[in-house]
């Protein structure tokens, strides 16, 4: 859903702070590790759904662009932290397996868990019936597109002709939400939206607060986690809308999915996957049945 900065995350943060922009580099809820992580133990049936060469390895290869806080970011350090991550090593530690982290641009990231150098990607990858033809989703969140503006500042997603809206490139908002938006307008003999694409959401998100955007558009979670970052600088603009699922990525038609699904239903019936949701805040996405490529089974 996007793109990875040029410059170092460590490096990134400290200009940021400069600025006295929002800075997603260390969150103001959670914590590096869920109180949780500590009594996640391994769970037998699903541990021998693992295929063999993966259980065998001892690892499990997961692939994230730690770019899009508080889901997957990282810490003052350059270590991957976030819900998400917390999720991918929980699922590690069910199937008796460590995960190990491989640092990828996002669109590189299902290129290679189907090439088999990654055996799982995790970055907040929206399920859709198109990336279901590469790949497979084991469904474990559900996340909306909200938009945010300045404090004080109306903005109404549905009659934005003509503003200027910062977005993450490569993102589901940058490729799909915002076109069709502007297309719309265009159609309707109104002004075109004036699409503002930046590397991180970091940089989107300080764009709104510079006021060189009207307004931002993300996820759900994103969206709610840098309107809390830049204390009282952003609100909410509209209602949260487009709710679709999120998925961890497997190679498609790879035994690891059914592992993976049971690993996740274990965390749900045994309350650690909620207790990683709440320590981050994002509880309100949780859901209860886990399940394999959605977008195309729902």
């Amino acid at each position: 859903m996007r793109a990875r900065y040029l410059i170092p995350a460590v490096a990134a943060a400290a200009a940021l702070m400069l600025t006295g922009c929002v800075d997603n580099s260390t969150p103001t809820t959670g914590s590096t590790s869920s109180a949780s992580a500590a009594t996640i133990t391994k769970d037998d049936a699903a541990a021998a759904l693992v295929p063999a060469k993966i259980a065998s390895s001892g690892k499990l290869i997961v692939g994230s662009d730690p770019t899009y806080a508080p889901n997957e970011f990282k810490d003052e350090a350059g270590k991957p932290i976030g819900w998400g991550i917390e999720i991918a090593s929980a699922v590690a530690t069910k199937l008796g397996l460590t995960a190990e982290f491989q640092v990828a641009k996002f669109d590189n990231i299902i290129p290679s868990v189907a090439g088999g150098k990654a055996d799982m990607g995790e970055s907040s990858f929206t399920d859709t019936a198109e990336r279901e033809q590469q790949v497979d989703f084991v469904n474990y969140y559900t996340a909306g597109i909200q938009w945010a503006s300045a404090k004080d500042k109306t903005v109404d997603p549905d009659n934005a002709c003509g503003l200027k809206v910062a977005v993450q490139a490569t993102t589901y908002e940058d490729t799909d939400e915002v076109p069709a938006k502007s297309d719309a307008c265009v159609a309707a003999g109104k002004p075109a939206i004036d699409k503002l694409k930046f590397d991180t959401q970091d940089a989107a998100t300080n764009s709104v607060v510079l006021g060189q955007a009207d307004a931002l558009s993300a996820d759900s979670p994103v969206t709610l986690y840098a309107i809390a970052q830049t204390k009282g600088k952003l609100q909410l603009a509209g209602k949260t809308f487009d709710v679709a699922p999120y998925g961890l990525v497997v190679a498609k038609g790879s035994d690891l999915a059914k592992a993976v699904q049971a690993a996740l239903q274990s965390m749900v019936d045994d309350g650690s996957y909620k207790a990683i949701l709440d320590t981050w805040g994002v509880a309100d996405g949780g859901i209860d049945k886990i399940t394999i490529n959605a977008a195309a089974n729902g």
